[in-house]
């Protein structure tokens, strides 16, 4: 498919929800710089998270081809496969405040990849309230007893003050979502 890196106008257009691609990096990277306060990965990272992640991430693409949607994940190496560790969220302005966010996760966590996933586990700094909003709107959606929050990375410690701390959002236990987008 042929995406496009500008920002798209959705204008009530169909939207899909795919796997991504390989091809797709320097799409995602132009996506993710349009949506501040994410970080910005290289287009090599991306186009790694397109190719090897690709069945626990999640593109949202409109009829036009363009990319208006991303969420970079995988099931977390070394732990039981119930755990799907969420990277990034990005959706475009032109379609924010729909449920997008939401939908690309229940559409990971509906495929075949994630039948044993009871947890969900991602990293949101204090200054980003779209993501604090966004995971406890999840969490109640999977009817998760609670958020377990604890400090990852630690802005001094880990990052030598050059970049807010990071903390760890746990969500769980939940049943597996049924439903496909």
């Amino acid at each position: 498919m042929n995406f496009s890196a500008g920002s798209p106008a959705t204008d009530n257009q169909p939207l899909y929800y795919v796997e991504p691609t390989g091809e797709q990096g320097h799409q995602v990277t132009s996506l993710i710089k349009r949506c501040p306060p994410l970080d910005t990965n290289s287009a090599y990272c991306n186009l790694l998270q397109c190719h090897h992640f690709s069945s626990t991430s999640c593109a949202v693409i409109t009829a036009r081809n363009e990319l208006v949607g991303f969420v970079s994940g995988y099931l977390i190496p070394d732990k039981e496969p119930d755990t799907l560790f969420i990277w990034q969220v990005a959706v475009d302005t032109s379609i924010r405040g729909q449920g997008i966010g939401q939908k690309m996760i229940l559409n990971i966590l509906s495929r075949k990849i994630c039948r044993h996933t009871r947890f969900l586990e991602t990293t949101v700094t204090e200054a980003n309230t779209a993501s604090e909003a966004l995971f406890s709107k999840l969490a109640s959606t999977l009817r998760s007893p609670e958020i377990e929050k604890s400090m990852l990375f630690d802005k001094q410690k880990h990052f030598l003050g050059l970049h807010d701390s990071e903390v760890l959002y746990r969500i769980g236990p939940f049943s597996q979502p049924t439903s496909t987008l």
